[in-house]
């Protein structure tokens, strides 16, 4: 709500002002929007159980809905520059903005630094990235705000409009970079990749942790929404007995969750010590992180 009304008071400012600056600063406001009911439409789904059909949840309606709103973002982007350069190549006489485009960039960086505590706040508070990087989001929105407020105070006071339509497409070329980097951050979590490799230096050292545990290899992490699904082979005493060997395992689950937030599930796989498995392909070995990892 607090997005709706902020893009659409820039958007009407803008075009009665005349000011480019002010019309892109409301689009990518308008982006916060899309972002916010895309989010809202994939929390609904998200929030579904699992079944026979879905054994591991819905929880990845989260990333897909990411790839939707990047491609959002980067048309709106793609729009505002090519409205802009086909302005600047037609040659057309522009007009220089009148004060109502500054005092309503004014009032959009005090609002938005409102909404980005309130996102901030409330992210910390119950532990949600997805909140906290809104809030990272929309303090970038300010910056951007900032930025036009600049480019309107020189253009009024230079009396240069040039500099207003200048400061648009720059912006415009702000939004598609962000909306690329969304789309290439969603491929990872599509691929079952992990952008944060020290993930697996947390792993390690929650099993290394745990006595009894040896040789954790074969180390999976994957994203499911904002959790992690975490599955790994141990070694242990040949000669334990079952149950022993599974209070091992038991410990090594409840040390990964203590050493790691946003765990959906863990499968831990038990082998007697010394096993060797020479089609074993898939995971990582705590010598595969060591390069990434030079001072652990």
């Amino acid at each position: 709500m607090g997005n709706g009304v902020l893009a659409l008071l820039k958007l009407v400012v803008g075009f009665v002002s005349g000011s480019y600056a002010v019309i892109a600063d409301g689009i990518d406001s308008t982006t916060d929007i899309a972002s916010s009911l895309v989010v809202l439409f994939a929390a609904k789904i998200i929030s579904r159980p699992p079944n026979v059909k879905f054994p591991y949840g819905y929880k990845k309606a989260d990333t897909v809905a990411t790839k939707v709103l990047s491609f959002i973002i980067f048309f709106a982007g793609a729009q505002l520059a090519y409205s802009t350069i086909r302005i600047l190549a037609e040659g057309t006489v522009m007009k220089t903005p009148s004060h109502l485009a500054i005092w309503v960039t004014i009032i959009s960086i005090i609002g938005k630094g409102g909404l980005t505590l309130l996102l901030l706040r409330t992210g910390k508070k119950v532990d949600s990235p997805m909140l906290i990087a809104n809030a990272k989001n929309m303090r970038n929105d300010i910056l951007i705000s900032f930025s036009v407020l600049g480019s309107l105070l020189f253009t009024v006071l230079l009396q240069e409009p040039l500099i207003d339509r200048i400061i648009a497409l720059a912006i415009s070329a702000f939004i598609m970079y962000q909306a690329f980097k969304i789309f290439m951050k969603s491929n990872i979590d599509l691929m079952d990749g992990i952008d944060n490799t020290q993930v697996y230096c947390k792993l390690f050292e929650a099993v290394n942790s745990v006595s009894g545990a040896h040789n954790p290899h074969r180390v999976r992490a994957r994203k499911i929404g904002n959790h992690y699904m975490v599955n790994l082979d141990i070694e242990v005493d040949p000669d334990l007995s079952v149950k022993k060997a599974h209070e091992i395992a038991k410990n090594v689950e409840r040390s990964i969750r203590k050493n790691l937030k946003n765990i959906y599930d863990i499968m831990v796989h038990v082998e007697p010590l010394g096993n060797q498995e020479e089609d074993e392909k898939y995971g990582i070995t705590e010598s595969d992180i060591e390069p990434l990892n030079p001072g652990g």
